[in-house]
Order: C-alpha cells, then structure tokens, then sequence
C-alpha cells in the first residue's frame, strides 16, 4: 500500500481522532497514549509535534490517500544516551499487515542518522505485541534483550523487550 510520511500540520487533527481513538492500539503503548483518544488529544499531540520539530526529533504523519493514518518519530536521548534516540510509532487498525509501518521505520531511522549525531535507534515494544516485533525485525533491528516484569499496563504487568538498530 503507498503512503508518503509527512510533516505534521493541523489538518491532519480529524484524521488522527478518527485513527488513534482505538483500544487495541492504546493497549500496545504508553499511558501517555490515552484511550478514549479524545479531538483535544489529537490537537494537543499534533500541536507538540510542530513545536518541538528538529530539536532532537523528528516526527511525521504517515499519510495514505491524503490521511493521517498514524504517527512515527525518532527522539533523540540525552546526556550519557545522547548517542541514542528512541523511535514510537502507531498506525490505524484497518492499515495494520499492509507493509506500511516496516517501510516507515526504515525511513524515518534513515532520516535520523542523516539529521542527527546518534549511532542507535532503539524501540521498547511490549514483549506480548508481535505485530510490533515483526516490523522491527522486518525494518533490521535486532533483539537486544527481554525486560522482564518491566511494565505496566492496564493493571497488568509484563515484559518488554529491547530492540536496536545501530548506525552503519
């Protein structure tokens, strides 16, 4: 399926509304990642996103058909992880198994090696989200270790794991 990633702009707050406000997705992220995934949400995530664009991130809307389907970024780390940058991502539902977020993250960890002084991407999927460990080992990362008891989540605690992708 095509899809270009684009710089956020605040015409794309309808279309994450409509995406984000998703109880599967929100269950495979942060609590910062709320649900239900409210129009202000979606304003205040866009807005954020804009404000804060090339001082040690980058993120973009991934976009099919002129709508925003979901988000990617690269968040550079600081202090003794200042060589390291963080990549999260979610994408619609209906957009999942088409191939998308693989050739997505490969093109943003591009862009960030390119753009900022880092030598490794890094993603913390929880260890129960295989969808999420496919597309980063589909995108090159390779698992560094699994986190046990690490995280918790809607009342339940469970493992993440650690994926890296180190510069070449």
């Amino acid at each position: 399926m095509n899809f270009e990633l684009k710089s956020w702009n605040i015409s794309h707050i309808d279309d994450v509304y409509k995406y984000a406000n998703n109880k599967n997705i929100a269950n495979n992220l942060r609590d910062v990642f709320p649900y239900p995934y409210v129009r202000n949400d979606a304003e205040w995530y866009i807005n954020d996103c804009i404000s804060k664009e090339g001082e040690n991130q980058i993120t973009r809307a991934i976009v099919v058909d002129n709508h925003a389907v979901g988000s990617i970024g690269v968040f550079v780390q600081s202090d003794v992880y200042r060589k390291s940058a963080e990549l999260g991502y979610w994408l619609g539902e209906e957009f999942w198994n088409k191939g998308i977020m693989t050739e997505a993250i490969k093109k943003i960890c591009d862009m960030a090696f390119k753009q900022f002084d880092i030598v490794r991407i890094y993603a913390e999927p929880f260890e129960h989200n295989k969808g999420s460990r496919r597309v980063l080992e589909k995108s090159g990362f390779n698992l560094e270790g699994i986190f046990k008891n690490s995280v918790i989540k809607n009342g339940k605690i469970f493992n993440s794991c650690m994926y890296a992708l180190l510069k070449d």
